[in-house]
């Protein structure tokens, strides 16, 4: 799988939604001790959890919307059509992103959110308006 600094390193990417992103990673940070990895503006923080990676992003919590899982993958076309031929909701068809990630999202049968991406190329997030923190 290629490397991209723009993205976490993990292969699972759990995105939790908070109203205010900093002040949640303040709280997580000295409640948890986990670190800021990487920041986008304020509607998207980068997290590290020892080894593991989250994502806190911007938004109300919605039953079955308040957090959707990331998963890092291959071919994301290739699996944007298995998805759908297997009953998936696509949500928003392969899009090709400044960050160097092309990615998806689809809906499951219970009405959970997922984030498939694909690295593309190796981007420093400065290039697109990220803040990198601790890579």
């Amino acid at each position: 799988m290629r490397t991209n600094r723009s993205v976490p390193p993990c292969p699972v990417i759990p995105v939790l939604r908070y109203p205010d992103p900093s002040v949640a990673a303040k709280w997580l940070c000295k409640a948890f001790g986990f670190t800021l990895r990487l920041r986008i503006a304020n509607h998207r923080i980068q997290m590290r959890a020892g080894e593991g990676c989250f994502t806190i992003a911007e938004g109300d919590i919605v039953p079955n919307q308040s957090a959707t899982v990331q998963v890092r993958i291959e071919d994301v076309h290739g699996h944007c059509e298995r998805a759908r031929a297997g009953g998936a909701k696509i949500l928003s068809e392969p899009t090709d992103h400044i960050y160097g990630e092309r990615q998806y999202n689809a809906e499951d049968f219970y009405g959970h959110r997922w984030d498939f991406t694909e690295s593309l190329a190796d981007v420093e997030p400065e290039s697109w308006g990220g803040t990198s923190v601790n890579l």
